[in-house]
């Protein structure tokens, strides 16, 4: 309504109204929407998973070769614990607008998580049950989109965060005294 009425009926704007202005485009929110209800349908359907892939895993455990249960045990138990850390980071960046945290939660899920899952829906030799592979195909589809909106949410918050700290010099620079900005005149009197 401001900006239909700032257009409509324009006014002189004081030099303090602009730099409020300015302040004020500063305290935008660019987190993810898409992204943080990706992490939190995951969030809820992780333990589901995880729960209904160990089960799987003791009623076909009898009918798999050692070097199976062996590599199946280990990565559930480092899906688990990537995919914990996972969560967490992408809650924790996308919500407080910290790149480092979610630049950790994207990585994590596009080289460890992404191929993990996919491994689990692949295999064959492992004997997939019908049930097994449903679970994976909708994780499968959980982390692929994190992995889709996950880079294009860390683009939008670096683009952001490159034009604050851009911003962020110019108020520097009104807020200098003339006699700091041109230094010669320091030595020059």
């Amino acid at each position: 309504m401001t900006s239909v009425t700032d257009l409509l009926f324009p006014v002189h704007k004081s030099r303090d109204e602009l730099k409020q202005h300015i302040i004020w485009k500063n305290q935008e929110y660019v987190t993810n929407l898409p992204l943080q209800m990706l992490l939190y349908f995951n969030c809820f359907y992780f333990p589901f998973w995880f729960i209904g892939s160990l089960v799987i895993l003791d009623l076909k455990w009898e009918r798999l070769i050692d070097l199976y249960r062996i590599v199946l045990v280990a990565i559930y138990v480092v899906y688990f614990i990537i995919e914990v850390v996972r969560l967490y980071l992408g809650y924790l960046g996308n919500l407080m607008e910290r790149v480092p945290e979610l630049a950790g939660s994207w990585l994590l899920t596009l080289l460890l998580t992404f191929p993990l899952i996919l491994l689990l829906n692949i295999n064959d030799n492992a004997l997939l049950l019908p049930l097994e592979r449903a679970l994976h195909i909708l994780m499968a589809i959980f982390v692929g989109l994190e992995v889709i909106v996950g880079y294009f949410a860390i683009r939008a918050m670096v683009n952001y965060q490159v034009t604050k700290y851009h911003l962020q010099q110019f108020s520097d620079l009104d807020n200098m005294e003339d006699n700091e900005y041109f230094p010669e005149t320091r030595y020059t009197s």
